[in-house]
């Protein structure tokens, strides 16, 4: 098990890097093609659109070469496409690259939580937890790496730096691939998901079921898609509003990443402690309260110590819904993470290019106040699933024990 979470937080160490890398040189590439903040978003749209596709294409392939032969070539194919965006082609290109690298970040990711939730049961909050860390490392890392690469003039390195990692990754997983715990080629996990699934009856559970999963498919759209809108975006917004220089911006994200980070070190036994639901609860309007309070103010240092601290509250928030909904709708572990991911990708996809175009044609102001109000939704969603989850609880057995 143990060597299973190793590479699965170096998997997520990886896609952390690849996610982020874009936001964190966005505003020199930018200037280097001579394009909009909107083309930017556009950028970050294909890759999650690609990665929304790869979510979904997912279990279909697996069935085509295993899930060994799958994740070895999502990573092959995730560093092939960091070193083409390294090379610097035409702007043109660089959008055509980005949806096949999403492709492959879809794949690895939808693909190593399905198996790390099915194989770690009741430890499932602290494991995923533990992966989500790893993910906020390499969130963190890249802003770092990003900034010092800008400050030389060498801002595309960044892509190369992931590129490398990603070999590394591909690598580890060919030498270390756990037989014993997921058999040759990772059927294991769909022998235990067969378990799970006769024990939930399978997705066909009614329709109380299926609004829960459609709420809380609607959560990962708007976390998702704020969470990434906010770390592309907050160093631009700090270079235009707030006067800093393109290097010092790109810091403002591992502010964020840094709290992010700490706080997944303790989400999952937090959650364990006051249940999932409440955890995603307190998470949300702690988070909403923080970007009420940058929206009134604005200030530099007001924006660095609110996003500190709204990094802190949304820090356990994917991996716990996560787990959250696969034991409020019980039966598909590795359907059911597919689809949230490949909602939060769709959220990632599309809320990217509303703050890039609000940013071309309005003050910075208004963008702050479109991501409070992203924020606001959120708490109605948390508050919706929890009160759904509840009540197909008590249905379920008179002496349930909060999820």
């Amino acid at each position: 098990m143990s060597r299973l979470i190793f590479l699965g937080c170096m998997a997520y160490l990886t896609v952390g890097l690849g996610q982020l890398v874009v936001g964190s040189v966005l505003e020199p590439m930018v200037h280097a093609y001579g394009v909009h903040y909107g083309d930017g978003g556009q950028l970050v749209m294909n890759q999650f659109l690609g990665g929304l596709a790869g979510t979904i294409a997912a279990p279909f392939l697996i069935g085509r070469i295993g899930r060994k032969g799958l994740l070895l070539a999502a990573f092959l194919g995730m560093a092939v496409m960091e070193f083409l965006y390294m090379a610097q082609p035409a702007w043109g290109i660089m959008l055509g690259i980005a949806p096949l690298t999403g492709f492959c970040f879809g794949i690895i990711e939808s693909l190593i939580g399905s198996i790390i939730i099915a194989s770690t049961g009741d430890r499932a909050n602290v494991a995923m937890s533990r992966l989500e860390t790893f993910f906020g490392a390499g969130a963190l890392i890249i802003p770092f790496a990003g900034a010092a690469l800008i400050e030389i003039g060498q801002w595309k390195l960044a892509f190369g730096i992931v590129g490398a990692l990603a070999a590394v990754t591909f690598v580890l997983w060919v030498v270390l691939w756990p037989t014993k715990l997921l058999g040759a080629r990772g059927e294991a996990v769909h022998q235990a998901e067969a378990a799970t699934r006769a024990e939930g009856k399978s997705l066909r559970l009614g329709r109380r079921y299926g609004i829960l999963l459609g709420i809380c498919a609607l959560f990962f759209v708007i976390y998702v898609g704020m969470e990434m809108s906010y770390v592309h975006y907050l160093p631009s917004m700090l270079v235009q509003e707030n006067g800093l220089s393109d290097a010092a911006a790109a810091t403002s994200i591992s502010v964020f990443w840094a709290a992010m980070t700490l706080g997944r070190l303790v989400s999952g036994h937090i959650a364990d402690r006051i249940s999932g639901g409440m955890y995603l609860f307190w998470g949300t309007a702690i988070g909403a309260l923080c970007f009420l309070l940058m929206a009134l103010t604005g200030g530099t240092t007001e924006m660095f110590i609110f996003s500190f601290i709204a990094g802190f509250a949304f820090s356990g928030l994917f991996a716990i819904a996560l787990v959250f909904t696969n034991r409020s709708v019980p039966g598909a572990t590795e359907r059911i993470t597919s689809l949230l991911i490949a909602y939060g990708l769709l959220g990632g996809a599309i809320m990217p290019k509303l703050i890039g175009w609000s940013l071309d044609h309005y003050a910075v102001s208004v963008a702050r106040w479109i991501f409070f109000a992203i924020a606001a939704a959120m708490i109605v969603v948390v508050l919706a699933a929890i009160a759904l989850s509840g009540r197909k609880s008590r249905a379920k057995s008179p002496a349930h024990s909060a999820i």
